[in-house]
């Protein structure tokens, strides 16, 4: 019987969690990586309201299990199990909350990076220490990191190997919000369900307007603005939205998700 490396939790509020739990230091091996891209898939296919990803009390994830590295043929597959995953994660087609209360190291950095927000613990650290082996990130770090805070703290980052801790990553944009680690979930939670019970069609459009706009010009980004504009009105919540505000003003509408 396979091991759970990665739990998935649907809870009662739409808002589902995803716990890595492979061990003290939530080393992201080729298992765990496998688990944690078949249920990216599952939540692509029958999406919550949103999503938490979080790791234990005390670390995120310490990065990939170097056991497994050896010679160029396996970082090939490692690499591109990393990719495949994290982009899997990115691809939900919800609001990916990371959840990070300790130390969230290489690929664990690089797994963080692929969500759309980061909810950091004041005990949580944020590192690409892999220079550190004679390496490089191998996990999305050199593209996400800089699109995130800039080329040259991505830099900073990736050259030195060094580690920010929680209220540096604030002040540079590698995290969205500190808060006291005994509150981490609390408020993750409470994040999540607020935006389970938004037009979660709507921030689907948004969310892949904003992603892969990023990718192309301004001029063809416009383009998937628009496509998606005219499309979200084709949506009960749009209706619903719209006659809500006419009738009561900004912020009374009940959605329903369709």
């Amino acid at each position: 019987m396979t091991d759970t490396l990665v739990e998935l939790e649907r809870g009662a509020d739409g808002v589902a969690v995803i716990t890595l739990c492979n061990g003290k230091v939530n080393s992201l091996s080729k298992a765990v990586l496998t688990q944690l891209l078949v249920i990216a898939e599952q939540l692509t296919i029958d999406p919550p309201g949103a999503v938490i990803v979080t790791g234990s009390e005390r670390i995120f994830a310490a990065g990939a299990d170097i056991s497994e590295f050896a010679g160029p043929d396996e970082a090939r597959q490692i690499g591109a199990l990393f990719v495949a995953a994290l982009n899997a994660v990115a691809a939900i087609p919800r609001m990916v909350v990371a959840a990070v209360a300790g130390p969230a190291l290489g690929g664990g950095c690089e797994l963080a990076l692929a969500c759309d927000m980061r909810l950091a613990a004041d005990s949580a650290r944020f590192g690409q220490p892999e220079i550190l082996l004679g390496i490089i990130p191998g996990g999305g770090g050199t593209q996400r990191l800089p699109r995130l805070v800039g080329p040259a703290r991505a830099k900073d980052m990736i050259l030195t190997g060094r580690q920010v801790a929680a209220e540096e990553a604030l002040s540079i944009g590698l995290v969205d919000e500190v808060v006291p680690r005994d509150s981490l979930m609390t408020r993750a939670r409470e994040l999540a369900a607020e935006l389970a019970r938004g037009p979660v069609l709507a921030q689907a459009l948004a969310k892949a307007a904003i992603d892969d706009g990023l990718q192309v010009t301004l001029a063809e980004g416009l383009a998937l603005e628009q496509a998606a504009f005219v499309e979200v009105f084709g949506t009960d919540d749009a209706r619903l939205g719209v006659a809500s505000f006419l009738e009561h003003g900004p912020g009374k509408a009940t959605f329903t998700g369709r």
